[in-house]
């Protein structure tokens, strides 16, 4: 049966026109005439059967029918380009992957050891794009993730790469002149809240036996760089991954003021469970499987 598909050109033409809700703006982006505009959308909406655009006194809106549409439309054409993009880039080798990330696990672990993976596999390309909260992977592009939680997110297979450890830090100014403090004085400190976490420290204050303190208190940062760089400027104490800490407290920028570790959610790649594996994605998985056995605790808890 052959396939009711619109041509690449009523495509464009539509996605430029939605876009700048404009023939004339498309035309220019296009290079072609207005007329040639309009042409392609009255023959895109004559096969769909119906109207994408409406008139206005100030020139042409979407219909609902048509905002719904140019979604799909300005998806489809964003991961086409990226196709060719990747295929130039390539010439037909190896394979590639779209990989989401939280940001921080991508910037300070995930990046440093992707070399080795170029070393391991030339011809394996991997392009991040940064994912914070969860997300639906038909909506995303994406062909794998790495997220932080339990694993069980739905549709889709979670491979367990490695545990996750938090524990509190902040700038050595915030308790001088002392090395440490008690979880109990440590409640009342400014607490930097972790906006995806929003009750991490009240879970690190309960696996530390302190109960009846206002874990909840203090201004929420969206990512754990943020919360990391606030603790080096002294504006509180941040509940971090172990794994972040090292270079800041060799620095002497931060220490952990109380010797006491909670494990967390565990680092996950995930993958959609009702599309077929590529070759690509089974590599990239043994080589972080790989990657995370050899994977110690970078940071020394401060008993002194």
């Amino acid at each position: 049966m052959r396939r009711k598909l619109p041509g690449t050109a009523m495509l464009a033409a539509f996605e430029a026109a939605a876009r700048h809700q404009s023939f004339t703006a498309a035309a220019s982006e296009l290079a072609l005439t207005q007329s040639a505009v309009g042409r392609q959308v009255a023959a895109l909406q004559d096969l769909l059967g119906v109207p994408l655009f409406r008139r206005t006194r100030h020139g042409i809106a979407l219909t609902d029918a048509g905002i719904a549409y140019y979604r799909h439309v300005a998806r489809a054409l964003d991961d086409m380009e990226r196709e060719v993009l990747d295929l130039q880039g390539r010439r037909g080798r190896g394979g590639s992957i779209e990989l989401g990330v939280v940001p921080t696990f991508g910037a300070q672990w995930l990046v440093p050891r992707l070399q080795g993976l170029r070393e391991r596999n030339p011809d394996l390309t991997v392009h991040l794009a940064s994912r914070a909260r969860p997300f639906l992977f038909q909506d995303s592009g994406l062909d794998a993730a790495i997220y932080a939680g339990t694993g069980a997110w739905p549709g889709t297979q979670a491979t367990f790469l490695m545990p996750e450890r938090v524990v509190p830090v902040c700038s050595p100014a915030l308790i001088a002149p002392a090395r440490k403090v008690t979880a109990r004085r440590l409640a009342q400190l400014p607490l930097l809240q972790q906006a995806t976490r929003p009750y991490g420290w009240r879970e690190w204050f309960a696996s530390a036996g302190v109960a009846e303190v206002n874990a909840l208190a203090g201004p929420r940062y969206e990512l754990f760089s943020f919360s990391l760089q606030a603790a080096v400027a002294g504006l509180g104490v941040a509940l971090v991954p172990d794994y972040l800490v090292a270079t800041e407290q060799a620095a002497g920028r931060l220490v952990v003021p109380v010797p006491h570790a909670m494990e967390s959610f565990g680092y996950y790649l995930v993958t959609p469970a009702d599309r077929v594996e590529s070759p690509a994605v089974a590599e990239l998985r043994q080589w972080l499987l790989d990657e995370c056995a050899g994977t110690g605790t970078p940071v020394a808890l401060n008993r002194g």
